[in-house]
């Protein structure tokens, strides 16, 4: 029961890592909103309470910030406080920079940059004024290395490593951590979306992800122990770092 007493914000939580973090975060005894336009958060409130925990789904467009105020709000509404935040809404779109439209370009740079912004603006008086807290950032391999037909996805994960090591700076002073995750390729929905994106079989995309030192490509419930872990008082000390879960797969780069 490393988060007693605690509650947590995770943003895509309805899904893949996010799901993973919600389930495990409610058994180690924190409240959990699960916030994602996806309903299929509601089946996870259920299964979080028919286990004895206590979970909220909001359902929410977290690049919006009337939805990021609403979601802050109706969190401490319900349980008193946040001490965690896991934004980890993201979305990825496979190409180059000659390939990404502008829409393109600024959905994803709004998914995974502008909705942490906005969070963190709204969560960070409340975490402040309860003492302090753990902000967790989902960043990517790719955001401490390039990948191929990734520019905007990589452009995203790269500002959200910094904006990490700004914040851990700004509001060390407010006993609030933050930290981010860089996990490599995961078995997720989105990773089976990128197969489809560019026009390859599943199978053989999945296959080509997992070479790397382990073998294997990570599961949900990998990326989101490490998701707990900076959550928790194991990582009292940890702030300002990116996190690397990859299986191994950025240990030759730079």
């Amino acid at each position: 029961m490393q988060l007693r007493g605690r509650t947590a914000i995770i943003t895509g939580g309805a899904g893949g890592i996010g799901r993973a973090a919600a389930l495990l975060f409610a058994r180690e005894g924190a409240a959990v909103n699960i916030v994602d336009m996806n309903p299929e958060g509601e089946k996870i409130v259920r299964e979080i309470q028919s286990a004895g925990g206590r979970a909220l789904f909001e359902p929410a467009d977290v690049t919006r910030a009337d939805d990021c105020r609403r979601v802050v709000n109706s969190t401490v509404r319900e349980f008193g406080g946040i001490h965690i935040l896991f934004n980890n809404a993201g979305i990825i779109r496979r190409a180059s920079v000659l390939e990404t439209t502008e829409l393109g370009w600024s959905a994803v740079i709004a998914v995974n940059v502008k909705s942490i912004f906005l969070m963190c603006r709204e969560v960070i008086p409340a975490m402040a004024s309860a003492g302090g807290g753990s902000i967790i950032n989902t960043a990517s391999g790719w955001g401490l290395a390039g990948g191929a037909r990734a520019a905007a996805y990589c452009a995203s994960k790269g500002a959200v490593v910094l904006m990490t090591k700004a914040m851990a700076i700004d509001h060390g002073p407010q006993n609030i951590r933050v930290n981010c995750i860089c996990p490599g390729d995961t078995d997720t929905a989105m990773l089976r979306d990128e197969a489809r994106q560019l026009g390859e079989e599943e199978n053989r995309f999945l296959a080509d992800s997992a070479k790397r030192p382990l073998g294997r490509v990570g599961r949900p419930e990998e990326i989101a122990r490490a998701a707990l872990f900076l959550a928790s008082d194991a990582a009292s000390f940890v702030t300002g770092t990116a996190l690397v879960v990859d299986g191994g797969g950025l240990a030759a780069s730079g």
